[in-house]
């Protein structure tokens, strides 16, 4: 299966001032595999060393002379270490952290040498201000789920993945066509991005069944991580959290609501828990005058995404009798799935060599609250986006900040044809405010960054 993120590891190759690479991402999500893919495509060999399955082999790092630990991993893999030419993948490393802190000898003594680290539950470890961590002596990326893009090609639907890719504004989508990837979409809105269900689905012959007992199989995974979480926590609680994160997509959270039985700052741990294993994201709101957006994210108000649509699906229990083709996708759940998959594509598609942050836009004032999906930075621009159906004069709180924040282009998902409407808003007492309002497909979220660079290039 495609990912992109091996044009990432290519261009980390052949960097000139390359620093160890972390890889981070939540359980399940495809690191290892993408590594080995890495290591077959673009090395001569390659050493895997996987320290939840070997624990002892970290007594390799305890010398002080990095060629030393190297020369052991020699001996007991029976190759070569050659720069330039192999691999060096320490997987599960949040496990010995006493190795994590050696990786600065890598960079310092062995820069030529290429080495790779991951771990499903790598953020607890970095977190740890007991370690001396390595500071500017490594390099991270972050991965997440396989995108809509990746699904499609999974799928021998590369015709379309390409279509999509190079789409452009302004051009019109077939009808045909346009029906024809709604109806893909709505097999990645039940199957998600996760690789092992993607596979599963894949070689069942498209039996959504076995995709949906994989998917269970890494719910129950998660399940049983919560007890190996850094600190002491309350398993049955965070298990009770996590089942209900689904529930809470897409609405400013209320800790009464997630529990209301337990005091507001242990909610706010449990969630900051999930948050470290990648499982959830809080999308915190920014006040939208100016860039960066996170100069002025407020942590009092948040929404949360999950890790992927295909889980919250399964957590929900949507069935493909509840996405019909005929269905508007942001209708379902209250739009909810939609929300969650627009956040996931949009979260993860910039660079990957960046933490990934997302925000949103919240005004609650009594009797006039607003609240816009996503906000995201485009150049010096900030763009306010909306996952909704129906006409331009329904988008409320789109335009209430349209006319406080003044931008020329907003940015709007729902199921139907690509538009780009012209347009101006006004309510009493202020001034009228001319925007763009660019209306997109849901399966082209995964462009958002493209075609905004596209739209305000001209």
């Amino acid at each position: 299966m495609k990912r992109y993120a091996l044009d990432d590891l290519r261009i980390w190759k052949e960097a000139p001032n390359r620093k160890p690479l972390i890889l981070r991402g939540a359980r399940q999500v495809g690191k290892t595999e993408l590594v080995r893919i890495f290591a077959r495509e673009c090395f001569e060999s390659f050493i895997e060393i996987n320290f939840d399955e070997h624990p002892s082999k970290s007594t390799f790092f305890e010398e002080e002379d990095i060629r030393i630990v190297c020369k052991y991993i020699e001996i007991d893999a029976g190759i070569k270490l050659v720069p330039g030419k192999t691999l060096l993948f320490l997987d599960e490393i949040q496990s010995v952290p006493q190795v994590l802190a050696r990786l600065r000898y890598f960079y310092e003594r062995m820069p030529e040498l290429h080495v790779i680290c991951a771990g499903s539950l790598l953020d607890f470890t970095l977190a740890d201000h007991e370690i001396a961590m390595p500071v500017g002596r490594m390099e991270f990326m972050f991965l997440g789920p396989m995108t809509f893009g990746e699904f499609l090609h999974a799928r021998e639907q590369v015709s379309i993945e390409e279509y999509l890719a190079g789409y452009h504004i302004g051009q019109d989508i077939p009808l045909a066509l346009h029906k024809k990837i709604l109806g893909l979409l709505r097999e990645y809105l039940l199957i998600g991005g996760m690789p092992g269900v993607v596979k599963r689905y894949i070689e069942s012959g498209l039996d959504f069944e076995s995709a949906a007992r994989e998917q269970q199989g890494i719910l129950q995974t998660f399940y049983a991580d919560f007890g190996k979480y850094k600190r002491r926590i309350n398993v049955p609680f965070i298990q009770d959290l996590f089942r209900k994160v689904p529930l809470n997509i897409g609405k400013t959270i209320k800790f009464s609501s997630l529990n209301p039985d337990v005091r507001s700052v242990v909610v706010r741990e449990g969630l900051e828990y999930l948050e470290k294993a990648r499982i959830i994201y809080r999308v915190f709101h920014a006040d939208a005058n100016g860039i960066p957006l996170g100069a002025e994210l407020n942590h009092n108000y948040f929404k949360l995404l999950f890790l992927d649509v295909g889980l919250v699906s399964s957590l929900l229990g949507l069935r493909l009798t509840d996405l019909r083709p005929d269905t508007d996708y942001t209708l379902v759940h209250s739009g909810l799935i939609a929300e969650q998959f627009v956040g996931q594509h949009v979260l993860y598609s910039p660079k990957r060599w960046m933490e990934p942050a997302l925000y949103y836009w919240n005004r609650p004032i009594r009797g006039s609250s607003s609240e816009v999906d996503y906000l995201i930075q485009c150049g010096t621009r900030v763009v306010p986006v909306e996952v909704k159906a129906g006409k331009t004069g329904r988008l409320k709180s789109l335009q209430m900040f349209v006319l406080e924040k003044r931008p020329s282009l907003a940015l709007r998902f729902n199921s139907d044809a690509p538009s780009v409407i012209h347009t101006t808003t006004s309510v009493a007492g202020r001034e009228p405010q001319d925007f763009s309002l660019l209306s997109l497909p849901l399966y082209l979220a995964e462009q958002t960054q493209r075609l905004l660079d596209e739209y305000f290039e001209g």
